[in-house]
């Protein structure tokens, strides 16, 4: 099984199931939400402006708080040169709509490096596929809904859910993927040529 590279931000978290041999980025004051847990980070990155102290040891990166570059984007970073392909985002969905939607487009990064990431909240989860295809067990419930980041994602394949398609073009002017939900079958979203952000809710 891949390895997993997890980060962890400053936002809200109710769990933190972090899995055996997994890389541990606390995110600023993620390291906060990981001390409640119980979690030791591999490394812990960012300007320090949430946590409101500059931690000590050596696994410690600061940077400044002028910079490009969010705090969870420096750790997504840290986790590619280690070559991490798949991340979960905890603490990184919810709050400021403006980070948000800034997590959303490291997903989009992530799927434009051959990589995967994704965003964990309490009852929604956030990924992003570039000219692939995502796969769901047909015990899976809920909600789900398909955005195109891209200006036209098209080869769109959605099978299995409550309403399907074959084929079909999607814009990130009309959102026309919005509320499907699982029907108790194996479901996939696929895409041939474009990004989607698919979003599921229990």
């Amino acid at each position: 099984m891949e390895k997993t590279c997890y980060v962890i931000g400053a936002g809200a978290i109710t769990s933190l199931p972090v899995e055996k041999d997994a890389f541990v980025i606390c995110a600023d004051g993620g390291l906060a939400a990981a001390a409640r847990f119980g979690v030791t980070p591999d490394l812990i990155v960012g300007d320090f402006d949430s946590l409101g102290l500059v931690p000590k040891g050596e696994n410690v990166i600061v940077h400044p708080v002028e910079k490009d570059e969010t705090d969870s984007f420096l750790a997504l970073r840290l986790g590619l040169e280690r070559g991490y392909r798949r991340f979960l985002f905890y603490g990184c969905l919810g709050g400021r709509l403006d980070l948000t939607l800034a997590n959303i487009q490291q997903l989009q990064y992530l799927a434009e490096h051959d990589a995967q990431g994704i965003l964990i909240g309490e009852k929604e989860t956030l990924t992003v596929i570039k000219n692939a295809a995502l796969r769901f067990h047909a015990d899976r419930k809920g909600d789900i809904s398909v955005f195109s980041l891209s200006d036209k994602s098209e080869g769109v394949t959605i099978k299995g859910l409550h309403y399907e398609a074959e084929n079909v073009t999607l814009t990130n002017s009309f959102p026309l993927g919005v509320s499907n939900s699982f029907v108790g079958r194996e479901a996939s979203v696929s895409v041939e040529n474009g990004v989607l952000l698919v979003v599921t809710r229990t």
